[in-house]
C-alpha cells in the first residue's frame, strides 16, 4: 500500500528527512513514532502529496504521489493533528459540505455518511453545532470526514492528542474498529499510543529512519538484566560489556542491561563468582518499545 525509496526533503538547509526507505503492506496498522521536530509529519505530507520531496520517490497503492497526487488523494483519509472543522455547521452539515468537495455522488452520500457515522458513534450528535462539541466528539468528526469515501489508506496524525483518558481510549478502539476496512500509518510521540493500537513501528529520529521492527518481534528479543549488590559500578559494567555478549547498559545503581543471546547468563554467573560480585538479580527480559526508543534517543539516533 505504501512504498517509500530513498525519501528526502530539505528546508533552506534544514534535513527533515534523509534517505528513508520502508514499505506497508494492505492491512497493516503502522505506528510513525518520533519526538517532536523528528520528520514525521513532514513525510506524511509528502505522501498525502501536499508537500514534494528534495529526492527519492513515494507511491501508494502503486501510484507515484509526485507523478498523479490527485488519483493518490482520492485513495487517502488524512486527518492532521488538528482536524479542519468549520465550527458554525452542525455534525451532518460538515460531513455532507466534505462529501460534495470529495466529489462523492449524490445518491451515495446518505448510504456514505450514514456508514462513517456509525463507525464513529455521531448518530446522537448530528444536528449539534460543532463549536459545542467536546474536543474528542470534534475528533471524531474529522475521523469521519476522513473515511466518508471509503479510503484504502488512512493517515492520522497525533489522533489523541490533547484528548483526556476516556476519550482516548475511545479513539484508540475506534482506530482498531477503523483497521479491519483500511491499512492505517498512525504518527505519534506516545510510545502507549503505538502498543496500543499498531502492528509495527517505524522509529525515526532527526529525520532518518532508525527501526522498523513489528511489536511482537520486539516482545520476543530478550535482553539480560544484572544487578549487583554494591560494589564498584564501573568496573562491573566494563567486566560485563568484555565478556563478549554486547555492551553492558547502566539501568541504575550496580543495575545494568544487556542485549544479549542464549547461554549469556552463565558467562554473567562465572563472571561474578570470579570476581566476588553478589549477584541480585539475574533474569532475561523482554526488549519493549520504550526500550528500543530510549536507547535510540540516548546513543543521538545512532543504530
Amino acid at each position: 500500500m505504501i512504498e517509500v525509496e530513498h525519501l528526502s526533503k530539505s528546508y533552506d538547509g534544514m534535513t527533515a528527512l534523509n534517505d528513508i526507505s520502508f514499505k506497508v503492506g494492505q492491512g497493516e496498522v503502522i505506528g510513525l513514532l518520533g519526538p517532536n521536530g523528528a520528520g514525521k509529519t513532514t513525510l506524511m505530507k509528502i505522501l498525502t502529496g501536499y508537500l514534494h520531496p528534495s529526492g527519492g520517490a513515494a507511491r501508494v497503492g502503486g501510484v507515484d504521489v509526485m507523478a498523479d497526487p490527485h488519483a493518490v488523494q482520492a485513495r487517502i483519509g488524512y486527518l492532521p493533528e488538528n482536524a479542519p472543522l468549520y465550527p458554525e455547521l452542525t455534525v451532518q452539515s460538515q460531513l455532507l459540505t466534505m462529501a460534495r468537495l470529495r466529489g462523492i455522488p449524490e445518491g451515495q452520500m446518505p448510504r456514505l455518511i450514514s456508514d462513517a457515522v456509525r463507525a464513529v458513534g455521531l448518530a446522537d450528535r448530528l444536528t449539534r453545532p460543532i463549536s459545542t462539541l467536546s474536543k474528542g466528539y470534534r475528533q471524531r468528526v474529522g475521523l469521519a470526514q476522513a473515511i466518508l469515501h471509503s479510503p484504502d489508506l488512512l493517515i492520522l496524525d497525533e489522533p489523541t492528542n490533547g484528548l483526556d483518558p476516556t476519550q482516548i481510549i475511545e479513539v484508540r478502539t475506534l482506530i482498531r474498529k477503523l483497521a479491519k476496512n483500511a491499512t492505517i500509518l498512525l504518527s505519534t510521540h506516545i510510545l502507549s499510543e503505538v502498543e496500543a493500537t499498531c502492528d509495527r513501528a517505524l522509529i525515526i529520529i532527526a529525520g532518518e529512519l532508525k527501526a522498523d521492527s513489528r511489536l511482537a518481534d520486539l516482545a520476543d528479543t530478550a535482553d539480560l538484566v544484572v544487578a549487583f549488590d554494591g560494589g564498584d559500578a564501573a568496573a562491573q559494567k566494563e567486566g560485563l560489556s568484555r565478556l563478549g555478549i554486547g555492551d553492558a547498559e547502566t539501568a541504575g545503581g550496580n543495575s545494568f542491561r544487556i542485549i544479549a543471546g542464549a547461554g549469556a547468563s552463565g558467562r554473567v554467573f562465572d563472571l561474578a563468582r570470579e570476581r566476588d560480585w553478589r549477584l541480585l538479580e539475574l533474569k532475561r527480559q523482554g526488549r519493549s518499545l520504550e526500550v528500543v526508543f530510549n536507547r535510540l534517543t540516548a546513543a543521538g539516533g545512532a543504530k
